[in-house]
């Protein structure tokens, strides 16, 4: 069935690889299901026909078998007319129509096993396409986390080669790197910029200790001349 292998290919694709090759994977899967439904119709209409030959064969060994009874009578009528040449003219068409049902019999028989067969496949598609129904809708979900995984892939690439993120961190290291110049060239010239930080911090505690100092002074006097 050219659907199968069309189907087969669909369920055992890796994820990749189908988002690969079709460029619209729910509209592929819908056409799928619909090709599927299409040779089910198909299946259906030979499935029907394999019926209405065992209906047929069914009501011919019912007629075969109703003539043997018919010229079963007729031979049994000639016998109580003791007409002993249609007796055994009748007898032998009896023996033909026996010949006919065990004939037909058989092939009824045969047709009936083919026709269960037949069903039962018939079924089982059935099944198959009622389950790619349900597969079709997670298949869907599966391409559209995959294709949002890639976008958000590709823009961590870009992040790490020439987007903004990229200029922004360039822009970091140039201005570490022009620091790490600035205080190379500072201990260069003999200066060291931690120890000057530290002795204007220091300077800084003094000049606050002698102003408090004064601040005390000129609360004393006040107080001594009030007095």
């Amino acid at each position: 069935m050219k659907w199968l292998d069309s189907f087969t290919f669909v369920m055992k694709s890796s994820v990749t690889t189908l988002r690969e090759k079709i460029e619209d994977p729910e509209r592929m899967l819908h056409q799928l299901i619909c090709d599927m439904e299409d040779e089910l119709a198909t299946v259906r209409e030979s499935v029907a026909a394999a019926i209405a030959d065992e209906i047929q064969l069914s009501k011919q060994v019912d007629k075969a078998n109703l003539e043997v009874k018919t010229w079963l009578e007729r031979a049994q009528a000639a016998i109580q007319r003791e007409d002993e040449a249609a007796a055994k003219d009748a007898l032998d068409q009896k023996l033909r129509c026996e010949e006919r049902v065990a004939t037909l019999e058989k092939g009824y028989e045969a047709q009936s096993v083919q026709v269960q067969k037949l069903q039962s496949a018939y079924r089982e598609l059935e099944d198959r396409i009622q389950q790619a129904r349900h597969k079709r809708t997670l298949l869907v979900a599966r391409l559209a986390r995959a294709e949002s995984t890639e976008r958000i892939n590709n823009a961590i690439d870009r992040a790490g080669s020439n987007s903004a993120f990229a200029q922004f961190s360039r822009l970091e290291d140039r201005v570490d790197r022009a620091e790490a110049m600035s205080e190379a060239h500072d201990r260069l010239d003999g200066r060291d910029p931690a120890a000057e930080e530290l002795a204007a911090r220091f300077e800084a505690d003094e000049r606050r200790a002698r102003l408090q100092s004064e601040f005390e002074s000129l609360k004393q006097q006040l107080a001594v001349q009030e007095s």
